[in-house]
């Protein structure tokens, strides 16, 4: 004999939200996947040049996402089955691994928000490193394919923009004018400061939106199976 009444209905919910959860980490697992092999991030962040490599902070957040995502799916279809066959110790599993995913996640949240302007901060001072050094070493040896000149105009190409801010976007535009150096793209008028800023913070905030959605999933989610457990053990069965 199964439960009966408002435990039913909570049966049914918790299915209902842990249906939407494994979807939820469905789509996550495909988003941190997506972010790991965007284009233009593996681009930049694969740069190196004297020993130099690429900040890889934002990649850290993104390996944690594609974890979180993995054990959404598998705790998302653990909760189904549990709520479908009214299981105490299905369901209790289910609660614990609720708790220290949600845990992890809070944990993960401090840090991304801590860290929050980490990742533009380290790719801009690599930028700028490779910059005056492919500026300096162009100038006074007339080298254009320098490995610093190099890893610029893989920024530049790769973003579309050229320079620190308006001032050395104009004056390195001039230098390539005069053969000096060739750098900047044609066309490009955006300062690699920028470009830099809008592709990781837009980045950065999607998975903060993941995680926000899922933390409330996760809340709802552990009040049924804490409800559904105790209907469960209260039922005329037991």
């Amino acid at each position: 004999m199964g439960v009966e009444g408002c435990t039913k209905c909570i049966k049914y919910l918790l299915f209902f939200f842990n249906f939407i959860f494994w979807l939820t980490g469905g789509v996550i697992l495909g988003v941190a996947l997506w972010l790991r092999h965007d284009p233009q991030i593996s681009t930049l962040l694969g740069l190196e040049y004297d020993g130099n490599h690429a900040p890889s902070t934002f990649y850290i957040s993104v390996h944690i996402l594609i974890a979180v995502g993995a054990v959404m799916m598998v705790v998302g279809f653990l909760g189904c089955y549990g709520a479908i066959q009214e299981s105490q110790c299905l369901l209790g599993t289910f609660f614990a691994c609720l708790v220290i995913l949600f845990a992890c996640e809070v944990a993960a949240g401090i840090w991304g928000y801590m860290n929050r302007d980490t990742v533009t901060q380290e790719m801009k001072n690599f930028y700028d490193s490779a910059y005056d050094s492919a500026m300096k070493t162009t100038v006074n040896t007339q080298e254009k394919n320098n490995a610093a000149s190099v890893v610029l105009k893989a920024f530049h190409e790769t973003l579309s923009c050229c320079g620190k801010g308006t001032g050395t976007n104009i004056g390195t535009k001039f230098t390539d004018s005069l053969g000096l150096t060739n750098i900047c793209p044609s066309g490009a008028s955006t300062s690699c400061h920028q470009r830099i800023n809008d592709l990781f913070h837009d980045k950065i905030y999607l998975i903060g939106i993941a995680a926000l959605v899922v933390a409330v999933i996760m809340i709802f989610e552990m009040i049924f199976s804490m409800v559904l457990c105790c209907g469960i053990r209260n039922s005329p069965v037991y």
